[in-house]
């Protein structure tokens, strides 16, 4: 007989108590996977709401649909540093359309990747710079994409600032150091699961050290599972193991982790409690 499989335990959250995923790609999830069947997981494990998360004009619109058809999902829409070739003055004018839609809570995600590099980087610039600028006008919160482009997204943003309607860095990747600079421009920190892997020694010292005022927590999925599902696809639910993770750097219990990331994102994205 084969070894009988260890059972995965998700980390529970007391009843009553939920924990948003403020970044996830639920139109990613699968593909053709079942959409409704993996928000009604995370809800029964005390994940919602959900914000899913355009990336170009058509998932864009499709995270406004899924904010429609779900009482728990919200949207934002946006172009990212990959696609913003394919941009042009009509799909910002489009854009700026659906950021009236009462659900879409920011705009992002935008910014600038300079790992891959799928653009060139004066145009991912040229597209960082016109969607900063949009978002200010729509006043929306900012949902910035930062890869090994620390500097140039700084730079932008002083120069924008400030940001009454605030911002978030998204799925954060940086050192302490660049942690205190995004957070003197008034942006808070997203967490992503990279924080439960071994070696993620400097985003552990991040998750440890940032005001818990200015900490919310996301799953990127599908993408970037956490321990223990690390190489698998990343689901909201999930989101359960970085707060267990967060809250035992920080010699917290899970609940007021919960509680703390919920209340800031709610605050962050105008979204009514649940």
């Amino acid at each position: 007989m084969g070894k009988k499989k260890k059972k995965i335990n998700l980390p529970q959250l007391p009843a009553g108590i939920n924990v948003i995923d403020s970044h996830c790609h639920l139109d990613m999830i699968g593909p053709g996977g079942d959409i409704d069947a993996t928000i009604t997981r995370a809800a029964v494990s005390g994940v919602a709401p959900i914000i899913t998360v355009g990336i170009d004009l058509e998932s864009s619109r499709k995270a406004v649909r899924l904010a429609a058809q779900y009482d728990s999902v919200y949207a934002t829409v946006g172009i990212h540093p990959h696609n913003v070739q394919q941009a042009d003055e009509s799909t910002y004018a489009e854009l700026e359309k659906l950021c009236r839609i009462p659900k879409v809570v920011a705009y992002g995600e935008i910014g600038l990747d300079y790992v891959k590099q799928y653009g060139p980087k004066n145009v991912q610039l040229e597209h960082y710079i016109l969607q900063v600028d949009l978002a200010k006008k729509m006043e929306l919160p900012l949902v910035i994409h930062d890869r090994e482009a620390h500097d140039d997204i700084l730079r932008i943003l002083r120069k924008k600032a400030p940001f009454p309607a605030g911002g978030v860095m998204h799925c954060f990747s940086g050192d302490w150091r660049f942690a205190v600079q995004v957070l003197d421009l008034g942006f808070i920190i997203s967490i992503p699961g990279v924080v439960t892997f071994k070696k993620a020694e400097s985003m552990q010292e991040v998750a440890q050290k940032v005001p818990l005022g200015k900490l919310i927590l996301e799953t990127d999925a599908p993408f970037l599972a956490p321990e223990p599902w690390r190489g698998k696809e990343n689901i909201p639910e999930y989101v359960l193991y970085t707060a267990q993770k967060i809250a035992d750097l920080r010699g917290l219990s899970l609940e007021e982790l919960a509680r703390t990331t919920t209340a800031n994102a709610l605050r962050l994205f105008k979204i009514p409690s649940h």
